[in-house]
């Protein structure tokens, strides 16, 4: 009896956990609910701010025509001077030598003009009465010539000795700062041989490094604005200027200078500044970073189908990320709802439900 009644126990049970079984694989399950926000192609003008620093128009290397021994120097670095304002000297010596050289040369010179000159008179005044003969007055004429040619070098090459002597100081060609100093007493300098940095007065540019992905857009307001990083009411505004047109090798960035249009003398030099530019895209969808997806390694948005419910995954093509939002052009049509919430839970052909559509 006790066997009978056992056996029909776990049949029972047998039939009530089949039973359970094979109501699992028929169950659906509830819909996922999500945030969903309907796609607008819109105007998008957008903003794009960088920090660069302030240098001259003119920046120069200045350096000594002729190699020497430095004796002296007063420019330093971050100093201001006015034009020609002796920055460093070389010892003199060798050059003060030649022109001594040159201003003997020079005195022989004229010495030598003033005996052939009298010579060519008197012969030619002979010639005319018949006292003397050709070949001797064109010898006198001959010598007269070569005189005047070696007064000649004589003078040149004593300019050229002043000229030598004169570049042993080496001047501020224009009122600027210097920059940077390579040079100290004692040092022999090597002719052309940068001994100091020097940014001129006048016209200042705001320089940027920035990556070429940046000129896919263009400008919708004109000019840039400025302002100070140590002292943001302190502002101007510039315009571009130059743009390099060559990418950086090391960093993969473009030069743009932008010329400071107004207020540049309380732009100091090299001051870090920021620029705002600001641009306009038309035809494009604004979506929240939440929406953002990925498909095979691409960016891609969760598209919910209102036939059916369900949400596909698509592929897109973002043109501009901004902070807490991404710009894009291609991927949605107009009206497509696009879920914002939600979606890392999501699986391609999956049941949602919208809670709460967010116009666009």
């Amino acid at each position: 009896m006790r066997t009978r009644l056992g056996s029909a126990a776990v049949g029972l049970l047998a039939l009530a956990l089949a039973g359970c079984g094979e109501s699992r694989p028929g169950a659906e399950k509830p819909p996922l609910n999500v945030l969903a926000q309907k796609a607008a192609p819109q105007s998008y003008e957008g903003s794009v701010t960088l920090t660069g620093v302030v240098r001259a128009r003119v920046q120069t290397e200045l350096s000594f025509r002729v190699s020497g021994r430095v004796i002296a120097r007063s420019g330093d670095v971050g100093q201001h001077v006015e034009a020609d304002t002796i920055l460093a000297r070389l010892d003199p010596s060798e050059q003060q030598a030649d022109l001594d050289a040159a201003k003997a040369g020079l005195t022989g010179a004229e010495a030598t003009m003033r005996q052939t000159a009298a010579t060519f008179e008197r012969q030619k005044a002979l010639l005319a009465n018949g006292f003397t003969t050709q070949a001797s007055f064109d010898l006198a004429d001959r010598e007269q010539r070569a005189a005047a040619g070696s007064l000649d070098a004589a003078r040149a090459q004593l300019a050229s000795a002043q000229d030598a002597l004169s570049y042993t100081e080496l001047r501020a060609g224009h009122s600027g700062v210097i920059t940077a100093r390579n040079i100290e007493v004692g040092q022999v300098a090597q002719a052309a041989e940068a001994a100091f940095g020097f940014a001129e007065d006048g016209p200042r540019d705001a320089v940027f490094n920035v990556f070429e992905s940046i000129f896919a857009q263009s400008l919708s307001r004109p000019g840039i604005e400025l302002a100070l990083v140590a002292d943001p009411k302190i502002t101007a505004r510039g315009k571009i200027r130059e743009v390099s047109p060559v990418v950086d090798e090391k960093t993969g960035t473009v030069q743009v200078k932008v010329e400071i249009a107004e207020n540049a003398a309380a732009m100091p030099l090299g001051a870090a500044v920021t620029g705002r530019g600001y641009w306009r895209l038309e035809n494009v969808v604004v979506l929240p970073w939440t929406a953002m997806s990925e498909k095979d390694g691409q960016p891609a948005v969760w598209v919910i189908d209102p036939a059916t419910g369900t949400a596909t995954v698509r592929p897109i093509v973002v043109v501009f990320y901004e902070k807490e939002k991404f710009v894009l052009r291609e991927g949605l049509a107009n009206g497509d709802l696009v879920v914002t919430e939600g979606t890392k839970f999501l699986r391609e052909g999956q049941a949602v439900q919208v809670q709460k559509p967010e116009a666009s």
